[in-house]
């Protein structure tokens, strides 16, 4: 059974290099550029084994707060990598408060991705097999 991983990213170098790392015949990837079509994924019928997510979206400051608030909701058991290149103690704090999984720094190196989502079960290029569903 595939998994399904959202990434929520305004960047789309960034949202493009995420997409290429998991998407293959094991993992079903859903991309949102944008606040509005990442609620619109999150409250969908997919059941989400991972989301990665920057921490702000455009103009959005709280963004990615608001994604954590929405998979908070809906996917309480869904990991959730947030992504910031402002890693302050706020915005640290406001996450672990919403339950982020992971806080990485922008630049994050694409193995350290890798490796955090092989830990909850999802494949990628760089990291490929088969999973026992968890």
């Amino acid at each position: 059974m595939p998994r399904h991983v959202l990434i929520v990213e305004d960047e789309i170098s960034i949202r493009e290099s995420l997409v290429d790392l998991f998407a293959s015949d094991e993992v079903i990837v859903v991309a949102a550029a944008t606040l509005a079509d990442a609620k619109v994924a999150l409250f969908s019928e997919t059941p989400f084994d991972l989301i990665i997510t920057d921490l702000r979206l455009g103009g959005n400051r709280d963004g990615g707060l608001q994604i954590l608030a929405a998979a908070g909701l809906v996917h309480q058991h869904t990991p959730v990598i947030v992504l910031t290149a402002f890693p302050d103690d706020d915005n640290r704090h406001a996450s672990e408060r919403l339950n982020a999984t992971y806080f990485l720094e922008k630049p994050v190196d694409l193995s350290v991705i890798s490796k955090l989502a092989r830990e909850h079960g999802v494949s990628s290029a760089l990291s490929p097999g088969e999973f026992l569903a968890s």
